[in-house]
């Protein structure tokens, strides 16, 4: 289903779009079988906190099941609407927020960031961004306890404000001070649902106080032109938004 003009104009002001349900139960079992079986039988506890860092299950970044959660569902056509055009998406991110009484201190609450800039595991003057972050629920998340992801609506344009006045490459400061001080808004759902975040909304993840993990997949959406003009995407939060360039905000 096509993005209805209020959805369109509701991202542009918050810089989020939620799609309950577009997911497959069938695609959610697949993919949730082959990261269940890493989990269980591949992590070590010492992996917890690199893993938390870039991906859990590395080795199924690639694989069929995976991709399927973006490729298959329309989740992909979506983000053609929003951006127009994308540069293939190859690889998965799988994110897990344990539960702490399992895994005590190896994952502790994220700061809230924008993703590729100024992480404190990158150089400072290293950008690693892209346009449009796909999130997959693969677990339940109907309590914010569970470690869910956390964002600002309305933070993508405080922040494109923040890169174009203020900072400046090499600056470790992730997000202004105003924006540290916020906790956001959960993003609660289902197995299936599917969260569409502009990249530039900062966001936190909180701990998993819950005794289950919490399992989401990630995908990182570029705009064809977006590698040679990342500065300047940063600064200008619709240059990789053509299509909703002349779009009101809701």
């Amino acid at each position: 289903m096509s993005l209805t003009a209020e959805e369109k104009a509701a991202f542009k002001r918050d810089g989020v779009l939620i799609r309950r349900g577009l997911a497959t139960p069938d695609q959610i079992k697949r993919a949730v079988s082959l990261i269940d079986q890493s989990y269980r039988k591949e992590m070590a506890p010492d992996d917890i906190p690199a893993y938390s860092r870039r991906t859990f299950a590395p080795e199924l970044g690639d694989s069929d099941e995976l991709l399927a959660l973006y490729t298959q569902n329309g989740a992909a056509d979506l983000a053609t609407e929003l951006l127009g055009n994308t540069t293939p998406v190859t690889t998965a991110q799988i994110q897990i927020r344990v539960p702490e009484s399992e895994f005590p201190g190896l994952q502790p609450e994220k700061a809230m960031h924008v993703d590729g800039v100024s992480c404190p595991h990158l150089d400072p003057r290293e950008l690693r961004t892209f346009s449009l972050l796909v999130g997959v629920v693969l677990s339940d998340i109907s309590d914010p306890r569970c470690g869910a992801l956390h964002y600002l609506p309305g933070g993508h344009l405080t922040m494109a404000r923040w890169f174009a006045d203020e900072w400046s490459l090499g600056v470790t400061d992730q997000v202004p001070p105003e924006i540290d001080r916020e906790r956001g808004t959960p993003f609660l759902g289902q197995p299936g649902d599917v969260l569409l975040m502009h990249h530039l909304v900062p966001h936190t993840v909180a701990q998993n106080s819950m005794p289950f993990p919490r399992v989401m997949a990630y995908f990182r959406v570029s705009h064809p032109d977006h590698a040679s003009r990342r500065l300047e995407a940063i600064r200008d939060p619709w240059l990789d938004y053509p299509p909703l360039a002349e779009i009101p905000s809701a």
